[in-house]
């Protein structure tokens, strides 16, 4: 027997080590060893290439949306602010939806600092995030070819690259709902009640990011679960009940601590009636968004007609909704190709036994599709175009997994066609999305359709062109592949480079959007104005002076007119105090006046609306009350509330020129915010400091002392 020396053990564990290391970064680069080569470097290109167009010059739109970038900064001051998700972080008031979209932009910020890109860097983290997601979700039950096409077409979704570079709640959302998708996926192929409890947990905890919203994928994924689990009708049953128990506990923990939180002591729920969670999760985001009787909104009970449909002042509802000029360009480039091949795909799945794999998949995607389609077509609530980045995932899906169906069956005279079709039907819808902006890169609606329909006449008639020839057959496919992405990707891109800032973003160009009432460029879709006179009017950066937004709304440009909203100036510069959808950058002069001896104070100031105290907050890094909440329709404080904080010395300033509605016909809600104006207008000597005018609480006069003082008593 030989010895082995201590430096031959010390070499050989080196080695070994060595080796193993040398393992790992091949099993990186090269991925399972059943996959072809070319898989794993195609998917870490796709994931580096989606992370350089959400991440690049991610800063450019500053804020973003100042109502959600002034909470986390809020988060970042008191953890009671991050638990409740404050507005401020002296606690008066929460944003209008639960705060777990909030919670990693907080995190991030008080990692490294607040700061635009701290805040927007998690969105675009998790839009990554959601596309290797779809590429594992997709791959599992077909060819990593479907998923890596299904993750393009997500990376390419105009609406994708807007919301993954903004700080809306519908980036978290999206990636939860993905993440449930795989889960889903998983759970099928045994029957797994662990993997269906994950599916459950992460709709609920979707639920915290964006309320009902997230529960529409939950009627078909019962369904499917239900339909094609490989295990007994009871033992389904029993799974579905457990996983929606999972769901109410991931989203009811948080509910029930904040329903039962004594009132008093914990912020108001901003977007209810009764500062209750739950008039918020039924009402204002709930119920109210399927009707339109949504007390305390923007706008509410009123009609337009146009567009075949007849719906509320956020656009015409109808089937052809997703179509149309208010969601078109941001959502349906693929989304007759999606329908179509989900259509093909159950055809051809029609066959296979109640656990077929493959279909179960292809229902998922295609009950999300339809289910989510159709609320976002029919709802007379408020609903924006944004909304539809959670279309995405399931158009993506669809269409890997078809297209790469097709292409695999190619010799097959019905898929051969039906992958023809998609191409061709995606081709023509591209030129007519492209013509709504007939100036915007004219050249590339032409070369979309001609090169589409000539590539689709290249698939249709595979065996006399290239059916038995390899490379060729790459080429074509190559060319439709490019066809199909070459419309949406070029809006993208342009979404990309473009700063966005305010409550209604949307992806394109200037003029690509319009919604009935809301005319304007970036933020205010119609494409015929911007915010205010002067605003900033499409692409390119935003002016000196802020990258929030800047003004109040135009009065409209659609099929109906949208009121004026107080004050505020335009996007030219700092100064004033914003619009109802938008926030502003406040002058040094006034961020001086507020934080003089801005320690002796709850709040240095307070502003009707959130988006008006928005701007003010982020300026000053002091907190501000928004009166009456995002709308200015939320009952609080009442005028008795206001002056007892006024008596108790605990509000600084108040400033003119809110954006907050306060009452008014049409919208309902409280018009409390209207009687604190006229009160502290008819109290209090007015001054204004860097174009504000701004009323200091503590210097009352005599009457306003006493009548304050019988307030609090």
């Amino acid at each position: 027997m030989s010895a082995t020396t201590p430096d031959t053990i010390g070499t050989s564990q080196h080695t070994d080590a060595g080796a193993r290391a040398r393992a790992r970064a091949r099993s990186l680069i090269r991925g399972r060893t059943a996959d072809p080569a070319w898989v794993r470097p195609a998917l870490l290109s796709l994931l580096a290439a989606t992370a350089l167009l959400y991440l690049v010059n991610l800063a450019a739109s500053g804020w973003a949306n100042g109502f959600y970038s002034a909470a986390v900064q809020a988060g970042t001051k008191s953890w009671k602010a991050f638990f409740f998700g404050s507005f401020d972080s002296s606690n008066f008031i929460t944003v209008d939806k639960s705060p777990a979209s909030l919670w990693p932009m907080e995190i991030s910020a008080r990692v490294f600092g607040l700061s635009s890109w701290s805040v927007l860097a998690p969105q675009a983290l998790e839009g990554v995030a959601s596309v290797a997601l779809l590429y594992l979700a997709v791959r599992r039950r077909f060819t990593p070819a479907a998923g890596l096409l299904a993750g393009a077409v997500l990376a390419l979704t105009p609406v994708a690259a807007l919301m993954f570079r903004f700080n809306n709640p519908d980036a978290m959302l999206t990636l939860l709902l993905v993440g449930s998708a795989y889960a889903l996926t998983r759970a099928l192929e045994h029957a797994s009640w662990r993997w269906l409890l994950l599916v459950g947990a992460l709709i609920g905890f979707g639920f915290l990011a964006k309320m009902l919203q997230s529960l529409l994928v939950v009627p078909g994924f019962t369904l499917v679960y239900l339909l094609a689990a490989p295990t007994t009708m009871w033992k389904r049953i029993g799974h579905v009940l457990s996983a929606g128990v999972a769901m109410v506990a991931a989203a009811g923990w948080w509910v029930a601590i904040v329903e039962l939180w004594p009132a008093a002591s914990r912020p108001y729920i901003g977007g209810s009636q009764d500062n209750s969670i739950l008039n918020l999760i039924f009402g204002y985001n709930g119920f109210g968004r399927l009707t339109g009787n949504e007390t305390g909104s923007v706008i509410g009970g009123r009609t337009v007609g146009g567009g075949g449909g007849q719906g509320g002042m956020w656009g015409a509802t109808g089937i052809t909704r997703l179509f149309g000029s208010e969601m078109g360009t941001q959502i349906s480039w693929l989304l007759p190709g999606a329908l179509f091949l989900f259509a093909v795909m159950l055809w051809v799945t029609r066959r296979g036994g109640r656990t077929d794999g493959k279909r179960a998949a292809v229902l998922i995607w295609g009950s999300w599709l339809i289910v989510s389609g159709l609320m976002l077509s029919f709802a007379k609530g408020i609903i924006h175009p944004y909304y539809t980045v959670a279309l995405a995932p399931a158009i993506g899906a669809l269409v890997g997994i078809g297209v790469a169906w097709g292409w695999q069956h190619r010799d097959d005279l019905i898929a051969r066609l039906s992958l023809a079709a998609t191409i061709a039907m995606t081709a023509v819808w591209a030129y007519v999305l492209l013509d709504r902006t007939p100036n915007w890169q004219p050249w590339l609606r032409f070369a979309v359709v001609i090169g589409g329909i000539a590539v689709a006449i290249a698939i249709a008639m595979g065996p006399a062109l290239w059916l038995g020839n390899r490379h060729a057959g790459r080429l074509v496919l190559a060319v439709a592949i490019v066809m199909a992405l070459a419309a949406p990707a070029a809006y993208a891109v342009q979404t990309a480079s473009t700063a966005h800032s305010g409550s209604l973003p949307s992806a394109g160009p200037a003029g690509s959007v319009g919604m009935g009432g809301l005319g304007g460029g970036r933020g205010f879709p119609g494409g015929q104005g911007g915010p205010g006179a002067g605003g900033f009017q499409g692409g390119g950066a935003p002016p000196t002076g802020g990258t929030q937004g800047f003004g109040a709304p135009p009065t409209g440009t659609g099929t109906g007119q949208l009121p004026t909203f107080g004050g505020g100036t335009t996007r030219g510069g700092p100064g004033g105090l914003g619009g109802l959808l938008d926030s502003s950058t406040p002058s040094k002069a006034l961020v001086a006046a507020l934080k003089k001896n801005a320690s002796s104070y709850r709040w240095v100031a307070a502003v009707v609306g959130a988006n008006s105290a928005a701007g003010v907050q982020l300026g000053s890094d002091e907190p501000v009350m928004a009166i009456g909440g995002f709308n200015g329709t939320d009952p609080t404080p009442t005028l008795a509330q206001f002056k007892a904080y006024v008596a108790a010395g605990t509000v600084h300033y108040f400033l003119s020129g809110g954006s907050g509605r306060g009452g008014g016909a049409g919208i309902g809600g409280s018009a409390s915010s209207s009687a604190i104006t006229t009160w502290v207008e008819a109290h209090f000597t007015a001054k204004t400091v860097g174009g504000v005018t701004l009323y200091d609480l503590t210097t009352a006069t005599a009457s306003t002392s006493s009548s304050s003082a019988a307030s609090v008593a």
